[in-house]
């Protein structure tokens, strides 16, 4: 029976979820950030290169390699996981733009669109892990 539920999910639900990642806006927007990061931190000190500039670069590829990899796993319990990851990384990102604008001369201008993309990211994931939370079992 096709319309049998697997892991709490409908198998309808399930392969929608494993074909529409790049769909989702919050997926789209962080690919936009992953670009920002790679743009603003080409301006970073060239000895950064395998330091804070790698950190961030991998940080913010995480965030929507983890929103794709949860959605493609197909059961709500796993995409919850890799959208909290997605968030964790998103925070560890937001640490990281933090300390490289106490350490190198950048300018306000250059880390714009990477800290409005990231704030956007951040509140659609934030969004995304409160509505789809399970909601516990009433006795």
């Amino acid at each position: 029976y096709r319309g049998a539920l697997r892991g709490g999910l409908s198998l309808h639900f399930e392969l929608q979820l494993r074909h529409t990642y790049k769909n989702l806006i919050v997926w789209q927007k962080s690919i936009e950030l992953v670009s920002a990061i790679y743009a603003l931190t080409q301006k970073f000190p060239i000895q950064e290169q395998y330091g804070l500039t790698a950190q961030m670069r991998d940080a913010a590829v995480s965030i929507p390699s983890n929103i794709a990899e949860g959605r493609r796993r197909g059961t709500l319990k796993d995409y919850l996981r890799f959208l909290r990851y997605a968030y964790g990384s998103g925070a560890e990102l937001e640490t990281q733009m933090i300390i490289a604008k106490k350490l190198f001369p950048v300018s306000a201008d250059d880390c714009v669109l990477a800290d409005q993309l990231l704030l956007e990211v951040m509140k659609m994931l934030n969004a995304m892990l409160k509505t789809l939370r399970p909601s516990p079992l009433r006795s």
